[in-house]
């Protein structure tokens, strides 16, 4: 029996019986709550590894269940949601969701988040709250301490921005961080001059990631959204 265990907060009964059952499979512990009130309860009761949150929620909006959970919690949440417009994405995501999944979704996708959630999570408790002095990632390995970073073995010549970047991105690997999330960490602010600003530095750090005409895919843009760096087996 897989050991984490998994809150389900749906109150769409096929929905819920279909990504319970598909939990169940593949050997997850799970339990449910139909409303945000009940998620909020079973999230502090029994401190789920992962909550699978609907926005669309009978009481109280999903993004307010987001709120309340990140009030005293980091616990991954990854949203499970009809909505598909860029403004609700950004919204759930600012509000602290690590992933977000539009319905109508396939059993194989939520299985894939699923796992890198759990890669993420187990990383993170790896190091016991203590955040490594070096981060790997296939060819990629980022020295925080002297500030360097290579690939293949070779230093990577990276500006300031450039560095601080992959720094962000490699610290929450597997999460989609929003532009307003990037920006505010990078320039302080969220204005849309440094959104230009990023896309600009985002493109030219994913070519020095791809250099030499590899293909391996560091950096997944989420377009009008924002950016999430891919673990690379």
């Amino acid at each position: 029996m897989n050991k984490t265990l998994i809150l389900v907060v749906e109150d769409d009964t096929p929905v819920h019986n279909l990504i319970t059952t598909t939990l169940k499979t593949h050997d997850y512990k799970y339990i449910s709550a139909k409303n945000g009130a009940g998620a909020i309860m079973e999230a502090s009761t029994h401190n789920p590894d992962i909550v699978l949150l609907d926005l669309g929620l009978p009481d109280i909006d999903g993004v307010e269940v987001i709120e309340k959970i990140r009030s005293w919690s980091n616990m991954p949440i990854i949203v499970i949601s009809a909505r598909s417009e860029d403004s609700d994405k950004i919204e759930a995501l600012d509000a602290g969701a690590d992933d977000y999944l539009t319905k109508p979704f396939s059993v194989e996708e939520l299985l894939a988040r699923l796992r890198v959630t759990q890669r993420r999570l187990s990383q993170m408790q790896a190091e016991n709250g203590v955040q490594s002095a070096v981060f790997e990632n296939g060819a990629l390995r980022i020295e925080y301490a002297a500030g360097c970073a290579y690939l293949d073995g070779e230093e990577l010549h990276l500006t300031p921005i450039e560095y601080k970047l992959l720094c962000l991105l490699s610290q929450n690997a597997g999460k989609v961080l929003t532009h307003t999330f990037i920006t505010q960490k990078i320039w302080g602010s969220s204005w849309e001059n440094d959104i230009a600003s990023l896309r600009v530095f985002m493109a030219t750090l994913r070519k020095k990631l791809e250099k030499n005409g590899e293909q391996t895919q560091y950096i997944q843009t989420h377009i009008g959204v924002g950016y999430r760096m891919l673990k690379v087996e």
